[in-house]
């Protein structure tokens, strides 16, 4: 999540179509995304985050990445290796919460399965890096 003046951008890559509906949901409920995209896989967020394809479009044949491959390729990429990351995730893998943290995760959230504790997973996540992190000036303009 980004924020700056008056735009709240929002990239969520999630897989899960009920979870990324709940997540939504939780975020606009509390005002916490004027600009949201939902892109279910790896290869879609690096096309949404370096600008590149219309990732829209992409054929159900392109490569699927996980988050973690996604965090990599931001973190390597000078252009977005600053932009703050939130895991929100169903693994329990201490591998991932590890590999997630060295690739430059801000935080590493475990999604609760039921709906109003996932609810207020989200909207406290939204909460807390719209008014409560302090961001660098470089990333709050971005």
């Amino acid at each position: 999540m980004v924020a700056n003046d008056s735009v709240v951008d929002v990239l969520l890559l999630e897989d899960n179509p009920n979870d990324a509906e709940l997540a939504i949901r939780a975020l606009k409920k509390n005002n916490l995304a004027n600009h949201l995209e939902w892109v279910k896989y790896g290869a879609a967020a690096l096309d949404f985050l370096f600008q590149r394809g219309d990732y829209a479009d992409r054929p159900d044949c392109s490569p699927k990445m996980d988050g973690i491959e996604v965090l990599g390729l931001r973190r390597a990429n000078p252009q977005t290796r600053e932009l703050p990351v939130v895991i929100l995730t169903s693994s329990k893998e201490e591998r991932d919460l590890v590999a997630t943290y060295r690739l430059g995760a801000n935080r590493f959230v475990a999604k609760p399965v039921a709906f109003d504790a996932f609810a207020k997973t989200v909207a406290d996540l939204g909460m807390y890096w719209v008014l409560v992190n302090r961001l660098p000036p470089e990333i709050r303009s971005t």
